[in-house]
């Protein structure tokens, strides 16, 4: 695995997400966000979170820094959101989601490389990825703090084709956000969406070539645009 070095070039390629499409983890940030803004006085709704769903972690502090006014702490904030999460995944893991090792099975049985480009910035997300047996088997990974503007903005597709010596016409991505799935529509790519916290966006469901209820389904579509 590498994060930062070429490796073979290939014609075609997926690129899949972390947050909510390979890992159980969203329900698991959504209870540490609003326990730790509860902590501090704050309130958490729905609406709000799911603005920050694929995000960075700098243009979720924005978000943050403009629903709340002032009223916020968000450095705090972000402190103790993350000491939460990882203290939820140190105490029970990380659950992957159904039909993921099956599809990076039949992957790998193709010979086809495989890249996660997420928000999450690389800490954190090494962390994830390693607390669900991941974290070696990727052959590149494009973290949030590598790249300056985050999802919807496609640089961080865009990275992950470079380092997997593809062209971005020629890679899948599998997203669960609707800012994902936009980036990689707009990185050249061919978006499947597989949501998890919430439906789509109108503009996301345009964006998408297949809208899958899972992993499991969203397999057969992967191996057909593959060919």
């Amino acid at each position: 695995m590498t994060d930062s070095s070429e490796v073979k070039r290939t014609k075609f390629a997926v690129i899949f997400d972390m947050d909510g499409l390979m890992l159980n983890s969203e329900p698991v940030y959504r209870l540490a966000c609003v326990t730790a803004a509860s902590t501090l006085g704050c309130s958490v709704t729905d609406e709000l979170y799911h603005q920050l769903l694929g995000r960075t972690e700098a243009d979720s502090e924005d978000i943050l820094q403009t629903y709340f006014q002032g009223r916020l702490d968000v450095a705090t904030f972000r402190r103790m959101w993350g000491e939460n999460f990882s203290d939820a995944v140190e105490k029970s893991g990380m659950e992957k989601k159904d039909g993921l090792d099956d599809l990076l099975d039949v992957l790998d049985a193709r010979s086809i490389p495989y890249a996660v480009a997420t928000s999450t910035g690389r800490e954190r997300a090494r962390h994830s990825l390693a607390a669900a047996g991941l974290l070696e088997r990727f052959e590149a990974i494009v973290f949030g703090d590598d790249v300056r503007n985050g999802k919807p903005d496609p640089e961080v597709f865009l990275k992950a084709a470079a380092l997997l010596g593809t062209h971005p016409s020629h890679c899948i991505v599998l997203e669960d956000s609707d800012a994902g799935i936009i980036a990689a529509a707009r990185a050249g790519m061919r978006p499947i969406m597989v949501p998890d916290l919430k439906a789509p966006s109108e503009e996301a469901a345009r964006a998408a070539v297949v809208i899958a209820r899972s992993l499991r389904e969203a397999t057969p579509f992967v191996l057909a645009m593959l060919g």
